[in-house]
């Protein structure tokens, strides 16, 4: 699949969910629009705490399908300050006022987890390691949410089940012997596809190097424990990557990027992201 095609199956994508947040929201119809008719309106889009703004991709296509004319003062990516102005947006009443609460909770959903990733993004970033997501994410948002994160700084990890192959303590209770496993796997799996393995224990970390898989994750250990595998794998498997994962808080993540990992995820930056308080008023 050429890049062309990639972006337009995107676009598709982002265009079919746009919609059904729309139809969810407004139904058979809005009931305020059966009163009276539509006059020209304005309105503006206030931060009422600070933030990582994300969403502006999707509400973009939001605002071309119902013909808003919107600017933005601060795009996807940018910090902003309680009080700042995001947006000014310009359309009929009856279009302005059906579209608010789908504009503002995709815009919503998407800055707030933008900003508890950008916390944890800033946190790491002198050690040079990479903040990665999870798969930890809401049904059938998964996309949407892996945007916002990547949109705070972090890196994503796999998007699914076909994107690598990682083998978790659940798989490992069923698979025998791990190097003939990933031998047989490199034989089945695409090419370019990386094979990880979750690593609960020092002799587990071990026995996946010897087992030559492409990463390790070092889940739900201590940065000292951490950091014994790191000693190992400069010694004797300096191709192997390492990641470190499991609990990992705004308070603790600092000491594991010290650990000498080359990346870290969290499932936090998704499901433990508190709203922030933005606002749409009309003019």
């Amino acid at each position: 699949m050429g890049e062309n095609s990639t972006r337009e199956n995107a676009s598709i994508m982002i265009a079919a969910f746009v919609r059904e947040a729309l139809a969810e929201d407004v139904g058979r119809g809005d009931l305020y629009a059966l009163v009276e008719a539509a006059t020209p309106a304005s309105a503006k889009i206030i931060a009422k705490s600070d933030g990582v703004v994300a969403g502006v991709k999707y509400i973009d296509v939001l605002a071309d399908m119902e013909q808003i004319e919107i600017s933005w003062l601060k795009n996807d990516g940018e910090c902003f300050v309680t009080g700042d102005l995001l947006a000014t947006l310009n359309a009929d009443s009856h279009t302005l006022l059906r579209c608010e609460r789908t504009i503002l909770d995709m815009l919503l959903h998407a800055s707030s987890i933008a900003t508890l990733t950008n916390r944890y993004v800033k946190l790491i970033e002198p050690y040079g390691v990479k903040l990665l997501d999870t798969r930890k994410t809401r049904p059938l948002l998964r996309v949407f949410e892996k945007y916002a994160t990547r949109t705070g700084g972090a890196v994503n990890h796999r998007m699914g089940l076909d994107d690598s192959l990682m083998i978790k303590d659940t798989h490992l209770k069923t698979i025998k012997d791990l190097k003939a496993y990933i031998v047989q796997a490199r034989t089945k799996i695409p090419f370019t596809a990386k094979i990880e393995v979750e690593a609960e224990t020092f002799e587990i970390a071990q026995m996946a190097f010897e087992a030559e898989c492409d990463i390790v994750m070092c889940d739900n250990m201590t940065p000292l424990q951490i950091k014994k595998i790191v000693a190992l794998r400069d010694e004797k498997y300096p191709h192997i990557l390492l990641e470190a994962s499991g609990n990992i808080s705004l308070e603790t993540i600092e000491s594991y990027a010290k650990s000498g990992v080359d990346a870290i995820s969290s499932g936090s930056l998704i499901h433990q992201a508190n709203w922030i308080d933005l606002s749409m008023k009309m003019d």
